[in-house]
C-alpha cells in the first residue's frame, strides 16, 4: 500500500525561482555576524552550539572571547574544564560547554582536530545533534545537508501550511523531508544561512512581515491567512515555586566554595553551599527578608542543620543578604543568600571539589549566574572592609 507523501513537491521551476529569490533578498539584508566571516568548521560549530536556546545579540561577545581564548579546537582540548567553564559563564545551558570540551578532545585525539564530513558521524560527537550537523556541514564544506531549527521549523511550517504539531514526529518528518527537498546542489551554506536570517527576521513568531517575504509566493500559510495560528504553538510549560538557600560560609578572610557534580545542576560550575529549603520554605516571608531585622531562629537553626549535614561545619547565620529570583527549566526560584561564620573549620578538609577561596581569587572559578552575583557582592562587601 503506497505511503501518503508528507507533502506536494515543488516543481523544478519554482524551486530555482525559489532560490534566486532567496539569494538576492539575502545579499541585501544579510546580518553581519562574526562567524559569517569564515568558512572553518571550528568556529562555525562554537557559534551554533552558543546559539542553541540563546539570542544572536547575547551570543557575539561570549563567541569573540571565547575565540580569543579558544582559537583553534587544539586550544580547546588542552584547556582545564574549569578554563572552559569560566567563558561560558552567563551563557547557561552548562552541558553545551562540557560537551563542546569533550568533543574538542576527542576530534584532536582521533583526527589530530579535523571535523568528519557526514551527518551521521557528526552526530556520534557529545553534543551535535542533527541541526548542527548540517549547518557545520553546510556552512564549512558546503556538503548539502537540511537544517531544521526554531527559525525555519515556523518557516517551513508557514510554506506547507503544515497545522498539526511540527514538534511530533509526523511534523519533524516533514519538515526535515522539506527541507532537503528545498536543498540546491552547490552553494548550500548562502542557501542554508538566509532561509535561516529568513525566518529570524521576516518570518517572525507573531506579525510577521509578509509583504517584504521573498517566498511569500511559495507560502500556503499566507495564501489562507493563517500566519499567526501556524505554527501551532507548543504547550506552555508549568511552572513550579521553589524557594533555596546560599550560604556563604566564611572562614577568616575565606569562603567556602563546591564543585557541582556532574549528576548535579550546573555541574562542573563552584557555588557556594546551596540547598532547596523544601517544606521549611514556609518559614520564608512571601515578601522576602527585611534587611538588617532578624531572621526567625527556626529558619536559621534548619539552615545552620542542612549545612552541618553537608559539609560537616558548625556554622551560625550572622545576617540574611539578598534575595535572588531566577527560572530554571521549569522552576522558578528564590533564592534566600545569607552570610554565616563557622565554628569548627577544621572539621572540613580542602579537596579538588571543595576549597576556602578569598574574594579576590573568586574570579578563577566557573560560578553560576547567581553564584556570580552572590561573588560579588561579598567582594564589595570586603572592599568596604579592606579584606581585598
Amino acid at each position: 500500500m503506497p505511503t501518503e507523501p508528507l507533502f506536494e513537491p515543488l516543481d523544478s521551476a519554482t524551486r530555482t525561482r525559489l532560490r534566486r529569490s532567496l539569494q538576492s533578498w539575502y545579499a541585501k539584508r544579510a546580518r553581519t555576524l562574526p562567524w559569517r566571516e569564515t568558512g572553518e568548521a571550528y568556529p562555525i560549530w562554537i557559534s551554533e552550539i552558543m546559539l542553541q536556546q540563546t539570542t544572536v545579540t547575547a551570543v557575539v561577545p561570549y563567541f569573540e572571547r571565547f575565540l580569543t581564548r579558544f582559537p583553534t579546537i587544539h586550544d580547546l582540548a588542552r584547556a582545564e574544564q574549569d578554563d572552559v567553564l569560566r567563558y561560558w559563564e552567563g551563557l547557561g545551558y552548562y552541558s553545551r560547554a562540557r560537551n563542546i570540551h569533550k568533543t574538542a578532545k576527542q576530534l584532536v585525539e582521533t583526527t589530530d582536530g579535523e571535523f568528519p564530513r557526514t551527518v551521521d558521524d557528526l552526530m556520534a560527537l557529545p553534543g551535535i545533534g542533527r541541526y548542527t550537523a548540517g549547518a557545520i556541514l553546510s556552512f564549512a564544506f558546503d556538503i548539502p545537508a537540511p537544517i531544521v531549527e526554531a527559525n525555519t521549523l515556523r518557516l517551513f511550517s508557514r510554506m506547507l501550511g503544515y497545522e498539526d504539531d511540527p514538534r511530533a514526529s509526523r511534523g519533524q518528518k516533514t519538515l526535515w523531508a522539506f527541507a532537503e527537498h528545498l536543498l540546491p546542489r552547490k552553494n548550500v551554506g548562502p542557501f542554508n544561512q538566509s532561509i535561516m536570517e529568513l525566518g529570524s527576521l521576516v518570518c517572525t513568531p507573531t506579525e510577521p512581515d509578509c509583504p517584504s517575504c521573498p517566498v511569500r509566493s511559495s507560502c500556503q500559510a499566507f495564501a489562507l491567512g493563517k500566519q499567526e495560528q501556524i505554527p501551532r504553538r507548543a504547550p506552555r510549560q508549568q511552572i513550579t515555586q521553589v524557594v533555596e538557600v546560599s550560604v556563604a560560609v566564611r572562614h577568616g578572610g575565606r569562603f567556602l566554595l563546591r564543585q557541582n557534580a556532574e549528576d548535579q545542576r550546573w555541574a562542573g560550575l563552584w557555588d557556594f553551599v546551596r540547598f532547596p529549603l523544601g517544606e521549611a520554605e514556609l518559614l520564608v516571608p512571601e515578601s522576602g527578608f527585611e534587611s538588617g531585622k532578624p531572621l526567625a531562629r527556626r529558619f536559621t537553626a534548619h539552615v545552620e542543620q542542612a549545612v552541618q549535614e553537608q559539609t560537616g561545619l558548625r556554622i551560625q547565620i550572622e545576617r540574611f543578604l539578598a534575595e535572588q529570583k531566577h527560572s530554571v527549566t521549569r522552576y522558578q526560584i528564590r533564592l534566600q543568600c545569607l552570610f554565616a561564620s563557622v565554628e569548627n573549620p577544621s572539621a572540613l578538609a580542602e579537596t579538588e571539589t571543595q576549597r576556602w577561596v578569598a574574594p579576590a581569587d573568586f574570579e578563577a572559578y566557573p560560578l553560576s549566574t547567581t553564584g556570580r552575583k552572590l561573588a560579588k557582592r561579598l567582594q564589595h562587601d570586603a572592599k568596604q572592609m579592606r579584606l581585598l
